[in-house]
């Protein structure tokens, strides 16, 4: 552990050093590089595209950054803190309060329904209304609830309402909680197939 840290000390104090022979002007355009989006995301390994959510991949790689995940590489390491510490579910929960794995599985899997409001630090996606083309009479929406950091099914719950349209009104129907599980099932089938794809 010693010299892990003597590495990371030395390395630290050549940075210091080679930014003393820099000009202001050569300093702004480093730190603007630094800062660029694409750049933000591959310093903090990230596991969320910045094509396909932009705005989830910029606050997780952000959190990652301030909270020390993924600073030192692709991967963020804990093996500073001990040998024991360096677990997959330690390092892909560094940067949000919940599996982040469960939350991508989760908007891929409805991502065919429009979303109302989405947030990855509560837990929370909320779709809007979904009409299919084969029936316009009946409406259904979703919420999805993701709790804890580790990817196991008690830390998800979908819920559903739907309505159908009875004299120009829409009227409640009594949720599915069949339908509930087999979405959640597909939900956590597409989770562990990122976590084994992420490696």
């Amino acid at each position: 552990m010693l010299n892990k840290l003597i590495i990371v000390f030395s390395l630290a104090m050549l940075l210091v050093g080679c930014n003393k022979n820099l000009t202001d002007e050569e300093k702004k355009e480093m730190w603007s590089k630094a800062q660029t989006e694409g750049e933000i995301i591959r310093r903090s390994g990230t596991p969320f595209n910045l094509a396909t959510d932009r705005e989830l991949a910029l606050a997780d790689a952000e959190n990652r950054l301030i909270t020390g995940g993924g600073l030192l590489g692709q991967k963020g390491s804990l093996a500073l803190f001990g040998e024991n510490s360096n677990s997959g579910e330690q390092i892909s929960a560094l940067g949000m309060p919940i599996n982040p794995y469960l939350w991508r599985a989760s908007i891929e899997t409805i991502n065919f329904m429009p979303l109302s409001s989405t947030d990855p630090f509560a837990g929370t996606i909320i779709t809007d209304w979904y009409t299919t083309e084969d029936n316009f009479e009946e409406r259904c929406k979703l919420n999805v609830f993701i709790n804890g950091k580790e990817l196991k099914t008690d830390n998800l719950r979908v819920a559903s309402f739907c309505q159908t349209l009875k004299n120009n009104q829409w009227v409640n129907i009594a949720s599915d909680d069949d339908n509930n599980i087999k979405i959640e099932n597909a939900i956590l089938n597409r989770a562990k197939k990122l976590k084994l794809n992420s490696g």
